[in-house]
C-alpha cells in the first residue's frame, strides 16, 4: 500500500485512516515483517533461530534501526529480561569477522545474552525498521537477511 503518499485516492487514503492511521512514506521509515523463517514455516518459540548480519549489511539508516518481536497480533509479550527490540543502539556484541548475531528464541542463549531477543513460547512476528532509511532501501537494493531455525 502506498500509505502517506500525495495523491492516493479516496479509497487508498480511506483504507490506510482505519488500518495504519499514523503511517510513515518511505524516506521517513521502512518496515519489514515476518512470521516466518527462511523454510516458509511458521516462527515459534518452541525453536532457536537466528538472524544473522553480514559484516557491513545492517539495514543502512539516517537515524536508527530496531528489529521488534510482537505476537501474531502485533503486542509485546512480556519476557524475563524485559527486552522488546534489539537495534543500532542496544550494545550488540559482534562477531570476530564484525558481523551480527541475533538470537530469537524463548531460552537465554548463554554468551550472547547482550544480542539476545526473548522470544514468547507461541508464534510471534519479527519487524524490521529502519528511521531515515539509507539509499540503498530506498532503491530496493537492501535485502534482509532471513530468520533461520538453528539445529
Amino acid at each position: 500500500m502506498k500509505c502517506g503518499q500525495p495523491g492516493n485516492g479516496i479509497l487508498v487514503r480511506a483504507a490506510c485512516a482505519k488500518v495504519l492511521p499514523a503511517t510513515n512514506v518511505v524516506q521517513e521509515a521502512a518496515y519489514w515483517t515476518t512470521t516466518s523463517d527462511i523454510t516458509g514455516s511458521g516462527l515459534s518459540g518452541e525453536y532457536d533461530y537466528i538472524q544473522h548480519f553480514p559484516a557491513g549489511q545492517l539495514p543502512p539508516n539516517n537515524a536508527f534501526w530496531s528489529l521488534t518481536i510482537t505476537d501474531i497480533h502485533g503486542y509485546m509479550v512480556s519476557n524475563p529480561i524485559n527486552r522488546y527490540s534489539l537495534g543500532d543502539r542496544s550494545g550488540l556484541a559482534p562477531n570476530p569477522d564484525g558481523s551480527i548475531d541475533i538470537y530469537i528464541q524463548n531460552r537465554n542463549p548463554v554468551g550472547h545474552e547482550s544480542n539476545w531477543l526473548p522470544a514468547p513460547t507461541g508464534s510471534f512476528k519479527l519487524t524490521l525498521r529502519a528511521y531515515l532509511p539509507g539509499k540503498a532501501v530506498l532503491d530496493g537494493e537492501y535485502h534482509v537477511p532471513p530468520v533461520i531455525k538453528m539445529q
